[in-house]
């Protein structure tokens, strides 16, 4: 019987057991990476399969162009600015005694205290040794990576170190990192089927070292490799072909996600979400091109222009979820209150700067108005409606209509004082706010 939409709000109106949730977060994925955005070439027929059934959004933005930020921000529900200017960007070497404040509730620990199963397997990147590890907030069970990359083969980071862990302990495995965090994500569902739970994927494709699944590691214990070298073993500059394999992989291990959640029979009462953690990279420092798409997007990761943070976002729930695509603007920090909202879970709506998205997702209703800031660096924007202020340090101010401009190619400051004005103060004013309440 098809699924009416008297039969579909009455599905909602059915008292139902809290919902298992699946979050899969990819790296430096691009806008336009995957077929159901518009690449013509990746082939990516599971997240494809997952858009067509679910809800796509084509104005999801990462809180940040760069990995830890977009990471604090989807964790916490609140803007990462207010952890302190380390974590507006990607945490490195210099902030090896550095990690997410201690007690700061995340979405693991909100839904572990709602009895919540929780795990995570993949790239951390909010700390790089106990007490800053997953296991500290919330999470039961952690494997992955606390870097900001590794080998995807040897498991190596840039520093030469050993970069797998598990829990609180480094404990390497032989295997592709993707392959490794499916397995055991897959492992994880049938382990807790029987219980409601709370599964992060945050994976380490397609971030640098370049290397498909059919590629071999280089990296090695006890070697440098900060400088150029940490980009991976390569022939060429073009790295499309590795991208490419990337993509496509990444897209079947979503595809035994999936798979798993059916074969347990609790794919009609988990949630999932797919996005990325900050735009793609088009070229990189030293000649390296063709990496990845940001389809019709201006800029790049680690830029405030939106092809640094309007990433691709789909949303899928059988039978609760009708199908579509939506235009409203979203971002990584609604995810917390979502999921606490979904679970009836208590999470204090004072510590939030999201909101949840159930309206979106349930009834297709917009959200309320509200203005998005972004800042990195001396790089900073602000979004409110259709309207988007950047700033790049001490230059003018630009102003862009992204309903009839999603390029931003034409500046509209100067035809618009007021706005250019308003949307001015509105950031300097947020800027204040967020540096008075950080965490230094």
């Amino acid at each position: 019987m098809p699924l009416t939409r008297r039969s579909f709000l009455a599905a909602l109106a059915t008292p139902r057991p809290q919902p298992n949730i699946v979050l899969i977060l990819a790296d430096d994925l691009g806008y336009g990476d995957l077929a159901c955005y518009g690449h013509k070439t990746h082939r990516t027929p599971h997240l494809d399969r997952l858009a067509s059934t679910g809800l796509r959004f084509t104005d999801f933005h990462s809180n940040g162009p760069m990995c830890s930020a977009t990471r604090a921000a989807l964790l916490t529900g609140r803007y990462q600015n207010r952890l302190g200017r380390p974590f507006e960007g990607a945490l490195g070497d210099a902030d090896y005694d550095r990690g997410l404040p201690l007690n700061t509730p995340t979405i693991a620990s909100i839904l572990k205290s709602s009895g919540y199963s929780t795990a995570m397997y993949g790239k951390w990147h909010l700390g790089f040794h106990p007490p800053y590890m997953p296991t500290r907030f919330g999470f039961d069970e952690f494997r992955g990576i606390v870097h900001g990359d590794s080998d995807h083969h040897s498991h190596v980071d840039r520093s030469g170190r050993q970069g797998w862990w598990r829990n609180e302990t480094p404990a390497n495995e032989p295997g592709y990192a993707a392959d490794l965090l499916t397995q055991h994500g897959v492992a994880f569902i049938e382990n807790n089927k029987r219980r409601p739970f709370f599964l992060y994927l945050p994976h380490l494709s397609i971030h640098f070292p370049w290397q498909g699944p059919q590629d071999k590691g280089y990296r090695q214990l006890g070697k440098d490799y900060n400088d150029a070298s940490k980009l991976g073993d390569l022939a060429t500059k073009d790295i499309g072909t590795q991208a490419k394999a990337m993509v496509e992989h990444l897209d079947t291990c979503v595809g035994r996600i999936l798979a798993a959640l059916k074969r347990n029979g609790v794919l009609e009462n988990t949630l999932v979400i797919f996005t990325s953690d900050n735009g793609g990279y088009l070229n990189y420092e030293g000649g390296y091109h063709n990496i990845s798409s940001n389809g019709p997007l201006r800029g790049q990761k680690t830029e405030v222009f939106e092809g640094g943070h309007r990433v691709p976002a789909i949303a899928s729930w059988p039978g609760r979820i009708r199908p579509g695509v939506t235009d409203s603007t979203a971002a990584s920090f609604d995810l917390l209150p979502t999921f606490a909202h979904l679970a009836g879970a208590q999470a204090d709506p004072l510590t939030l700067d999201g909101t949840s998205l159930h309206p979106v997702l349930f009834d297709r209703r917009p959200l309320a108005d509200r203005t998005l800031y972004w800042r990195i660096r001396a790089h900073r924007a602000a979004r409110r409606g259709d309207w988007k202020l950047v700033r790049l340090g001490n230059a003018a101010p630009q102003l862009f209509n992204l309903r009839t401009d999603i390029g931003e190619t034409q500046n509209l400051a100067p035809a618009e004082p007021a706005l250019t004005n308003e949307l001015s103060a509105g950031l300097v004013a947020w800027e204040a706010e967020v540096d008075r309440s950080s965490i230094r």
